[in-house]
């Protein structure tokens, strides 16, 4: 491992971040990085296939045809930057300070693409006759409504019968440290939109109207209240959230008719998706209101218990980066809700998480350079 005051800014890592940053690849534009991954990827034999879906690019590229298939995965889509006077520097030009690049989709998640390829590079490049097969999946869909990304990727691969045996996806899942934590699940995402319907009329004739604001207050209570579950041993309690609430007749002396509420649970594997709408259905039913409810699902949770791919990452970690990772299903939803249920042990590591979406964003070359270190450690670890 290099030491702390290596400058990494000439680094392969750091060019191709730099590269990949300069590119505005805001949700869901892609912005050439794709090409620009493939055309490194061919270079070393892998067999590129584009496979576009609507407005969102994606890449399948694999090399070999054997089993066990390695895959690497991530995206090229960032989140908008925001104010450009907010920022320090512009967010699409990769600027460098004292060993940190600053710009928007640098940690979350370019650096971990840039590392994925140089690693892939030296691997290929001291190993060629390694056993088994490598890969990399790679959507512009990840931070949008993720539809016609790397979900339609798996459900077009798994249709010919090809299959991810292993997958490291790229999220930046540090916390404090690079290194310090690594995902092996993520818990479910269950939206619900819901409408209180109620009868508009005067506040200073509430007998001759109908509050829905007041109908949904007990059962807000009665959700916010309930102890959906109190977690297992790798995931934590199931929660809930009222994320917005609306209801206006456009007038301080007139109740609404009409209550817009939407919610979410991040649920544990304690819960299928199909059980909490049923539970919700039963305590919205208990209650006297007439009301609409609409559902979206964005995703199952998911969970890949210690075995082959986790002790190959922790193993690799604690070598290149000197630390024992912590195992975690914590955070939000990632694109691994779509490739585990195929089958595939999924793991998420990469850069620190503390600046993504974030005005700022960036993340110090060195843990970017560590951390393809790490990814080749990986494939040794496994396919060698």
């Amino acid at each position: 491992m290099s030491s702390a005051d290596t400058d990494f800014s000439a680094h392969p890592v750091t060019t191709l971040l730099t590269q990949l940053v300069r590119c505005p690849s805001v949700t869901p534009v892609d912005a050439g990085c794709q090409a620009i991954l493939a055309e490194r990827l061919e270079a070393l034999g892998f067999d590129c296939e584009p496979m576009p879906f609507g407005e969102v690019s994606n890449l399948w590229a694999r090399r070999g045809d054997v089993a066990p298939l390695l895959c690497f995965a991530g995206h090229t889509d960032v989140v908008p930057p925001g104010a450009r006077k907010e920022w320090r520097s512009d967010p699409f030009e990769a600027t460098i300070e004292e060993g940190i690049l600053f710009g928007r989709g640098a940690a979350d998640m370019k650096g971990s693409l840039a590392a994925m390829i140089v690693a892939l590079e030296r691997f290929v490049a001291e190993h060629p006759d390694h056993r088994g097969s490598l890969a990399m999946l790679i959507t512009s869909d990840e931070e949008g409504p993720a539809d016609d990304g790397t979900l339609k990727v798996v459900e077009s691969l798994t249709a010919r019968d090809e299959s991810i045996d292993m997958c490291v996806i790229g999220e930046p899942s540090s916390h404090e440290r690079f290194g310090d934590m690594v995902r092996i699940g993520r818990r479910g995402s269950l939206s619900g939109m819901l409408t209180v319907r109620g009868v508009q009329g005067h506040v200073a004739y509430p007998q001759l109207a109908d509050n829905p604001i007041h109908r949904f207050a007990p059962v807000l209570q009665e959700l916010q209240s309930t102890d959906w579950d109190g977690g297992n041993e790798w995931f934590p309690p199931t929660s809930f959230q009222v994320v917005n609430i609306a209801a206006s007749a456009g007038a301080v002396n007139v109740t609404p008719g009409e209550l817009s509420v939407r919610f979410n649970f991040r649920y544990s594997t304690e819960w299928t998706h199909e059980k909490l709408r049923k539970r919700v259905k039963a305590i919205l039913d208990a209650h006297d209101i007439d009301y609409e409810l609409k559902w979206r699902l964005s995703g199952e949770p998911f969970l890949t218990l210690p075995g082959q791919l986790i002790d190959a990452v922790s193993s690799a970690v604690l070598e290149v980066a000197g630390i024992a990772p912590e195992l975690s299903t914590g955070g939000g939803t990632s694109d691994g809700r779509f490739i585990a249920p195929s089958g595939a042990q999924v793991v998420e590591l990469g850069p620190i998480n503390e600046s993504i979406h974030k005005v700022n964003e960036h993340v110090r070359l060195r843990d970017v350079v560590v951390l393809a270190d790490t990814y080749y450690r990986v494939m040794e670890n496994l396919l060698l």
